[in-house]
């Protein structure tokens, strides 16, 4: 078995372009060795020469990935302090006529994917009485939009993982932080177009489809936060001795905080008018 005195981060969703790798590059900064994962060795090539890395393939919609990923590390360093379950893919249509496979897929990868890693890392936070695991949730469960839905649905499924596996773990010394994101510039705009662009058709819906196809790339504007700034907060913030349970940072995050207290009617008004619904 290898060791490491450096703190070792596991980071999935590490693709050049995205929050993960942004992640990954400021956890290096910090001193930290990562273990920067993606499903393809080649989506993280700028990092390969820099021994602050190590790049490993994982699919976190497969068991068996993911537990070699996990056994590689262990092997490797003797140990992981934190893992950050970044990896996530966005799934834009309208719920009545969304593919089932999709929502499916959705589900697979957001919230088992992150199940899958959190199950094969914690055996060894436990024995060793100390972790940090970071889920990624997402503003839009706070007030969820029209034709977002699976999506919003699977980042709300991880707020109420995250917060029952915080009671559940710390029992372990295993700390818990959810990261609520609002909109920060990275390449999940493009990944959602393409994957829409292999929706059918819509029927019910076809007098939408410029709204939803608007949905795919909402986030991804000129007021969006830069994923390097992202990176540094919410790094600051898990390093800490004593991290806190909840981190929401970005654009439109402290607006969209508001909207989850304002009535449902006028909600549904703004929502509907902003989304063209």
């Amino acid at each position: 078995m290898g060791f490491c005195e450096k703190q070792v981060a596991i980071i999935t969703g590490c693709s050049s372009g995205g929050i993960g790798h942004a992640l990954a590059i400021e956890f290096a900064v910090r001193d930290c060795q990562v273990v920067a994962t993606a499903r393809s060795l080649a989506s993280m090539s700028d990092l390969q020469t820099d021994p602050r890395f190590l790049l490993q393939e994982l699919d976190v919609t497969s068991d068996e990935s993911v537990g070699r990923a996990v056994s590689v590390v262990i092997e490797k360093f003797g140990r992981v302090d934190i893992v950050v379950n970044n990896a996530g893919m966005l799934c834009v249509g309208p719920l009545a006529e969304l593919p089932l496979s999709s929502i499916e897929q959705t589900f697979n990868t957001n919230v088992y994917g992150s199940l899958r890693l959190i199950q094969a890392v914690v055996p060894h936070m436990a024995s060793r009485k100390k972790g940090k695991i970071v889920n990624f949730g997402s503003v839009t469960v706070l007030a969820p939009p029209p034709w977002g839905g699976a999506y919003t649905a699977s980042k709300a499924a991880i707020h109420a993982l995250s917060d029952s596996l915080r009671l559940e773990l710390r029992t372990f010394g295993i700390d818990v932080i959810t990261v609520v994101p609002g909109a920060i510039k990275s390449n999940i705009g493009n990944s959602a177009a393409a994957i829409y662009d292999r929706m059918p058709e819509w029927k019910l819906y076809k007098r939408f489809e410029e709204a939803i196809r608007a949905r795919a790339v909402f986030s991804q504007s000129s007021k969006s936060t830069p994923s390097e700034e992202f990176a540094k907060k919410t790094v600051d913030a898990v390093l800490k001795k004593n991290p806190p349970a909840w981190l929401s940072l970005g654009h439109q995050s402290t607006i969209m905080a508001v909207m989850y207290y304002v009535p449902l009617f006028i909600r549904d008004f703004i929502l509907g008018k902003k989304f063209n619904c």
